[in-house]
Order: structure tokens, then sequence, then C-alpha cells
């Protein structure tokens, strides 16, 4: 019997979705190998989501799941944007980039109707969110071919107004998590738990299945978090390393040194706090900032900086998100990783 019941997957494992370093070939060989896959979806335009679907629903039957952002679109604000860029204006003298040049950075979409409406002929089984929850006619269209709605709380408070609001199950994100905080109801990173502190509170106060997320890297900490209540583990770093991963060549290096044993929580490099590797810009003008303009329109103004660093083997601009636990990355096929996750747990 599968221990995710609603999800109907063999494994506690749910692989998270990790824009900018995985593509539809983890998602796969996730599920293929009994956990749920996840695919990043804020960043693809509508033709590049109905490829990866098409080629996620040719390769495998299992269950997968595909990730949305639904935060509300920023208002461009020039003054906010020059404050920004006059605070890097050193940067681009160092680096010979022209302030007034500056390229766009790929685009971070919420969901919305298009985006329905290019899964929906898919049916996928699972749709999971980042920021809160989309419009309730949304939700109630992917409800309607009977998907499992989830979304991320790294609060209580945020994990009932989602349990309140139409999330079928809740994703506990403690605070080693990589990547972008799943915060809603507030941006003051002070709120955010830990894992081992969040969930219990999290299952306590909510009826509904909970996921733990954040610095699980093995199969103990599977284990610990399903004593805590949790009805799987989400897990994001120890994939990273992984032949099926597209993580760029530095960032993997990154993870295998022992700058990555120093990380922290950031709106430096996009707007919104996100755990990463910790860089030159994160030691020099955050962690947090309140001059960065609002996420995602933050980023634009590293893109050509970050080109320029990146080619001289510098990562002083670059987001290598990373949570505070890499134990478990390997570069084992993403298969055997999420098999040795799910050692300790009885199927």
């Amino acid at each position: 019997m599968p221990i995710l019941q609603t999800i109907n997957t063999s494994l506690p494992i749910v692989q998270a979705p990790m824009a900018g370093v995985q593509n539809s070939e983890l998602t796969v060989a996730v599920s293929n190998a009994g956990g749920l896959g996840s695919l990043p979806c804020a960043m693809l335009n509508k033709e590049q989501l109905a490829n990866e679907l098409a080629l996620i629903t040719s390769q495998t039957k299992a269950p997968y799941n595909l990730n949305f952002f639904c935060h509300k679109k920023p208002l461009a604000s020039l003054a906010q944007e020059d404050r920004w860029k006059q605070q890097l204006s050193p940067y681009y003298q160092e680096f010979g980039v022209d302030s007034n040049q500056v390229i766009d950075a790929p685009t971070r979409l919420p969901f919305d109707q298009q985006s329905l409406d290019v899964i929906a002929p898919f049916k996928p089984p699972v749709v999971s969110f980042h920021f809160g929850l989309p419009e309730a006619k949304l939700l109630q269209q992917i409800k309607a071919w009977g998907a499992i709605i989830l979304s991320s709380a790294t609060t209580v408070a945020e994990a009932k107004w989602l349990a309140a609001n139409g999330a079928d199950m809740i994703i506990a994100q403690g605070s080693e998590a990589g990547g972008h905080r799943g915060m809603f109801l507030t941006q003051d990173i002070s709120t955010q738990l830990g894992t081992f502190a969040l969930v219990p509170q999290i299952v306590a106060e909510v009826d509904i299945p909970v996921i733990a997320a954040g610095g699980i890297a093995c199969s103990k900490g599977v284990a610990a978090v399903l004593q805590l209540g949790a009805v799987a583990a989400q897990v994001g770093t120890a994939y990273l390393l992984c032949p099926e991963a597209t993580t760029s060549a530095m960032h993997r290096e990154a993870i295998a040194s022992a700058d990555a044993q120093h990380t922290a929580l950031t709106n430096v490099l996009t707007g919104r706090p996100a755990r990463g590797i910790v860089n030159r810009l994160i030691q020099e003008q955050g962690p947090m900032s309140d001059l960065v303009p609002q996420f995602p329109l933050a980023a634009s103004a590293l893109v050509a900086l970050r080109g320029k660093a990146e080619a001289q083997s510098l990562r002083d601009f670059s987001n290598h998100w990373c949570g505070q636990n890499t134990q478990g990355c390997s570069t084992l096929p993403a298969a055997q990783i999420t098999h040795d996750l799910a050692t300790l747990i009885g199927n």
C-alpha cells in the first residue's frame, strides 16, 4: 500500500521543484523511482510548459507535480529601480557594465488562466504553489479533473490559511530549505522556523496531510520527519549534483565545496527571501536590504554583472540556491538518491 495514499506514490519522497537547475528529466526520474517528481513552471513560457508536459507524460505513467508561483505582479517603480542601480554602481564600474543597458532577467510569472489552459489537457495529478494560492476560480478548475493541490507554508498561520482556502496538502517549509521561501502572509524572516519546530506545530493545527521540507538530506532525516507527523519529505538540495539536474558547473563546484556550509536567507538577488550560498553581493549588500525592487524585478539589475563575473570564474552575483544540509548531495542517478532517502521506511 502506498504511503502517500492520496497521491498514490510508493515512496514518501517529494522532489522539490527547483527552477533554473532542472527540467522534466529530473521529474521523470524521481516519479519513475516511486517518489513524486516535480517540475518548476514559473520560469517557463506557455510553449516550453507544453513541451515539458509532453515529455513527462510520454516517459512516465506515475504521478508527477507541476509547481507554480502565485505572487502578485509587481508595479515597476523607476525611482526604486534607479536607487538599486545606484547602490550597485560601484560593481558596474568595476566590471565594465553600462547600467543604462541592463538586461532583463528571466521572467517569473504567477499562475493565471493561460497557464491553466496549457496544463488542462494533460490533467496533471498534482499541482503545487509557492507564495500562497491562486484565485479560487482557478483552483476549482484544477480540482475539477481530480488534481491534488499542494502549497508551501512557512508558519502555522500560513498553514491554517492554506487549509481554509483550498489546499489538499501542506508543505511545511522549514528555514533550512534552499531557494525561495514560500512565505506569503509576511516577509519578516524572523518569523521563519526550522523544520523540526515547524512540522509538529502545523500537524497539530491542520486536518490535512503535511509534507516536511528543509534540511532533509538522508534517510534518517526522512524517518525523523515522519515520526513528527509528516506523511512525506520534500527534498531538493540532495538532487543538485545528480546527472539529471541541469545545475551549472560553477553551482556544482560551490555545492561540493566548503562554501556550501555558509548559506543565508537573502532578498538581494531577486527581491524575495531565498536561501543560497553566500557570495560577495550578499555579504556586502545584504543579506536583507530595503533598497531592492519588488520580486522578481530586482534580478534584472544583476544579469549583466553576473555574466561578467562568471566569465572570470567569480560567483559574486550568482544565485546559487542551496539548503543548509548538503550531506546527501551526490552524483548518483536521481532514482538511486530517491531510493536511498527511503531506505529506513517500510513500504
